[in-house]
């Protein structure tokens, strides 16, 4: 009995390796375009390592069921292909015999994806997006794309090209009276970027610049923060705009979403969100998720199980489309209840364990009557 819980555990455990790869680096890769981008324009590499690291535990939280699932078709899909099922079942070796190692190791791989979910990958997750704001920043033309609107407080910005390290070209601005209304349109053929590092201020300065006021009502133009006085077109050598881009960033870090949370401190907020009666269904889903995300290796395992020994088949590529088509099932349905946050009577922090269960209670009747034949 050990030499065949070894032969299927070692298979597994194979097959296992070589999914989780391939899924986390094609998933994590996918997170990394954008940095990738900022590399090419200066952010330095190092920055782009801490981000991968950072994301890595939230990644894997999906890919390690995923892999689990693959894993599972593949080997046993092989196995009942094979005829070996059939002649393990012959020697009196039950089903549950047979994929007993296998639920261990699920078993073990469920208490890493819920420790990643609830302690480790929500604040790296936060700290990569918040490392990522700063990089940006600290490296003014990382953020500065060519065709690209950059917005800062009621100012948007866009520029043609890039020269050298900290200069732009053919500027356009546009600052605004309302989030609707353009109140000033400012066009430059030139400009330079500079960074006081200590201030956490961001200078654009222009050249050449053609200034148009298209609003000129006292009202509009006060809101906007700029003067009605003088004409409404003209022609200025040098012009300066000011962002605060530290005063942003650090109001980001005093508010701490929901997301970016550790368990305790999400168990905390949902307290006192109670006490001051304030709806909890937010933060309640919030939770429920990350709970749900975590224990789908063991649904993904029991379902997965049953469709391998009935598929029966030696292409892999069965086994790899249904894993692909039951975890885009499986996730979807779980992020669309998510999205139900904002109708708390349809309570979505309870719908959120409709997946796992469905998954479940379909897998372990589709294995109770396999076993039964």
């Amino acid at each position: 009995m050990k030499t065949l819980n070894w032969y299927v555990t070692r298979g597994f455990i194979l097959a296992f390796s070589m999914a989780i790869v391939i899924l986390t680096f094609g998933m994590t890769g996918a997170n990394l375009v954008k940095v990738l981008d900022l590399v090419s324009q200066g952010i330095s590499f190092w920055t782009f390592f801490q981000f991968t690291l950072y994301i890595l535990p939230i990644v894997l939280t999906f890919t390690v069921p995923w892999a689990v699932m693959v894993a599972v078709m593949l080997v046993f899909g092989r196995m009942s292909a094979d005829s070996e099922i059939t002649a393990m079942r012959a020697c009196g070796v039950s089903i549950m015999q047979i994929v007993s190692p296998i639920l261990i190791i699920t078993f073990f791989l469920t208490l890493l994806c819920l420790y990643l979910q609830v302690e480790v990958g929500p604040p790296f997750l936060g700290k990569s997006r918040e490392m990522m704001q700063i990089a940006a920043i600290n490296q003014p033309l990382a953020i500065f794309e060519p065709g690209k609107q950059i917005e800062y407080e009621n100012t948007i910005i866009y520029i043609d090209d890039k020269e050298g390290e900290d200069g732009i070209k053919g500027v356009q601005i546009y600052t605004l009276s309302d989030p609707t209304t353009v109140a000033q349109d400012i066009s430059a053929e030139r400009g330079k970027l500079l960074v006081d590092h200590e201030k956490q201020i961001l200078t654009v300065r222009l050249f050449d610049c053609f200034v148009d006021n298209r609003r000129t009502d006292q009202e509009a133009m006060t809101e906007a923060g700029l003067s009605s006085d003088g004409p409404t077109r003209f022609y200025t050598q040098q012009l300066e705009f000011n962002f605060n881009y530290g005063k942003e960033a650090n109001a980001k870090r005093l508010s701490v979403r929901a997301k970016f949370m550790k368990l305790s401190d999400l168990m905390a907020r949902i307290r006192m969100t109670k006490e001051l009666n304030h709806d909890t269904t937010e933060l309640e889903v919030e939770l429920n998720q990350r709970i749900a995300f975590a224990l789908s290796p063991i649904a993904f395992l029991l379902l997965g199980l049953p469709l391998a020994i009935r598929t029966s088949r030696r292409e892999t590529s069965v086994g790899l489309f249904l894993s692909v088509i039951l975890a885009g099932v499986f996730f979807l349905s779980i992020i669309l209840c998510e999205s139900l946050s904002s109708f708390p009577h349809l309570y979505p922090q309870y719908l959120l364990w409709l997946p796992n269960i469905i998954f479940q209670i379909l897998g372990a009747v589709m294995t109770y009557r396999i076993s039964q034949r």
